[in-house]
């Protein structure tokens, strides 16, 4: 467990973590403009202006611009997540299965325990509602890279790669679960032609094709046709993303000749996905009116909001750690030199940080503008801010310890640019141990 991986996959991930951690700034704004906007003197304009609808009625796609939001802008994220969930199993340091067993398992953890308290909880209580089951069991990884981004710069690559791994799997579990869980009224024509436009975008990637004017109409069509089959539209994005190829063609050179076209993507649409998309669904779903103390008080206390906080809180910590033990115990994975399992549940405790996804499910759940759906949002947003401060203490607690590993990581003795824990070679690593 966090082992160090290989050169190349360092300097992808941590192009990756700055650009999400620029957008989880980006998103924060968002939520705060919003929350703001949504209870001050000027909140009809708000309300009007997430209600305003436009597009194609003959497509089924006259939408609030919440909708466009929640349905389009997403799914140009879910599409950068599919990509690189894709890249990691294929080509990264998880294509090996002992080193991804560890975050899958700590995933799948931090799903079913959340899933679990909150089921409790709503059903053992008055007035509690069993179908927001879904809401805490997503990590934002945006929104924890940007706490991560002020309480732990010096935080060890290896740490921050279980980060976003875990967030990765987490964000297909949730796909999944909207899949199958949130499909209502499902019409079947719409949905297998969507095939269609799938397939040709699938033949013309796997034949290295980048042209956008090809491409771009096919993913769109296919968006579309998800959108009409009942199937929510993001669900497209994944199938997008997995549809791309990870490797060059051997006529291209192959895998030795340089990053793939899936890596080719991920540099043209992460900006897009984490400066524009996730930021602008935040300023579209974070806005709740709070209505003063009592207003608040009325919202923490209803049973859907208390489930989600409990799940956000402690059972993502639980669920992690536990699933995290277990599989080390089973595989006899061993911890790698100089960490210790506070860095584990400190991790955990982070990926508590639920939003994005959170705030998705909450309204298909509950309703856009629904009174529950204003109770899932206060109930995510308190959630995620206790897990970000409690984060914060714990992993505190480890900093000179983190900050000891992360320079030992970036000694450059002898300025090839290249820190000398790392080998430069076929994408192996040194044996060495950390000091």
């Amino acid at each position: 467990m966090f082992g160090r991986g290989s050169w190349l996959e360092a300097r992808r991930i941590g192009d990756v973590l700055r650009k999400e951690t620029i957008g989880g700034m980006l998103l924060l704004a968002g939520a705060v403009v919003a929350l703001v906007w949504a209870n001050s003197p000027w909140s009809g304009g708000y309300e009007a202006m997430r209600g305003f609808t436009f597009g194609p009625e003959a497509l089924h796609l006259n939408l609030s611009v919440a909708t466009w939001a929640a349905d389009g802008l997403l799914a140009i994220f879910f599409f950068v997540a599919g990509l690189e969930l894709k890249r990691e199993f294929v080509a990264g340091d998880l294509r090996d299965p002992r080193r991804a067993a560890v975050p899958i398992a700590a995933a799948v953890g931090g799903v079913l325990v959340p899933a679990a308290l909150y089921a409790v909880i709503n059903l053992s209580a008055s007035g509690g509602e069993g179908k927001g089951w879904a809401i805490p069991t997503a990590t934002d990884i945006a929104f924890a890279l940007a706490v991560l981004a002020v309480i732990g710069r010096f935080l060890p690559h290896a740490m921050r790669t279980f980060l976003l791994t875990l967030a990765v799997v987490d964000d297909l579990l949730a796909i999944v679960i909207i899949a199958v869980f949130y499909t209502s009224g499902l019409s079947v024509l719409p949905l297998l032609a969507t095939l269609v436009p799938l397939g040709l975008f699938t033949v013309l990637v796997q034949r290295r094709v980048r042209s956008w004017w090809l491409l771009l109409p096919l993913a769109f069509a296919a968006w579309a046709l998800m959108h009409a089959s009942g199937v929510h539209a993001t669900v497209a994005g994944v199938l997008l993303g997995f549809a791309v190829p990870v490797l060059r063609s051997r006529k291209a050179g192959g895998p030795e000749a340089g990053p793939g076209l899936a890596e080719h993507f991920e540099h043209r649409f992460r900006p897009i996905s984490a400066g524009v998309a996730v930021p602008v669904f935040a300023l579209m779903s974070a806005g709740v009116a709070v209505g003063g103390l009592s207003g608040l008080g009325s919202a923490l206390t209803d049973p859907v909001a208390v489930g989600i906080m409990v799940g956000l809180v402690v059972g993502k910590p639980i669920g992690i750690t536990a699933a995290t033990w277990l599989t080390t115990r089973f595989t006899r994975a061993k911890m790698d030199t100089g960490f210790a399992w506070i860095d584990v549940f400190g991790l955990a405790v982070l990926a508590g940080i639920g939003f994005t996804v959170s705030l998705l499910i909450g309204e298909l759940a509950f309703g856009i503008g629904s009174d529950r759906d204003d109770h899932v949002k206060v109930a995510v947003l308190a959630g995620s801010l206790a897990a970000a401060l409690l984060a914060t203490v714990l992993l505190r607690l480890r900093n000179r310890t983190y900050r000891r590993l992360y320079e030992a990581e970036n000694v450059d003795a002898d300025r090839d640019d290249i820190p000398d824990v790392y080998q430069q070679d076929t994408g192996t690593t040194r044996t060495t141990p950390h000091p």
